[in-house]
């Protein structure tokens, strides 16, 4: 499992190309050759990107669901509406395919924020709204997450 750190801000130009700070292209220099998964998210409106190792293990999971289950089956469809293989091109870009970009708002101004093994891509303006949002409710989510754990797990 990997860890990536740091928040960064960024611009996409008019066809969506995303420069990555150096910064985090060096973080990430180990999985370019691999490549990468763009998805939406689930709860956020905001793109998350995935290594492709992290989106490995993730599919070896959801390739464990019956799928003769029908929510099993909505889910693995929802899931996976929308994903693209992505690399970054020789210049350190990464494109955003316009059905992502219209999913997470995303205009001009960006936020990439690590998520532990992968990277959140927001519209700037959703990011701080989203933040501000959580604000007041932090402390007691980090209370009910994190609080009862110990230092063995």
């Amino acid at each position: 499992m990997i860890n990536i750190i740091g928040t960064y801000e960024g611009k996409a130009d008019a066809k969506g190309r995303l420069l990555l700070s150096g910064a985090l292209k060096k973080q990430l220099l180990p999985m370019l050759q691999d490549g990468f998964v763009l998805k939406r998210s689930v709860f956020q409106p905001c793109l998350e990107l995935y290594p492709m190792a992290e989106w490995n293990v993730l599919m070896s999971q959801v390739n464990k669901l019956n799928r003769f289950v029908k929510k099993n089956n909505d889910f693995i469809r929802r899931f996976t509406a929308g994903v693209k293989i992505v690399e970054l091109d020789a210049s350190g870009r990464l494109l955003i395919p316009k059905d992502l970009q219209t999913f997470a708002g995303i205009s001009k101004d960006v936020v990439l924020s690590s998520a532990v093994n992968i990277i959140e891509i927001w519209d700037k303006e959703n990011y701080e709204r989203a933040i501000d949002d959580a604000t007041d409710e932090f402390a007691d989510l980090a209370e009910e997450v994190m609080g009862n754990m110990t230092n063995d797990e």
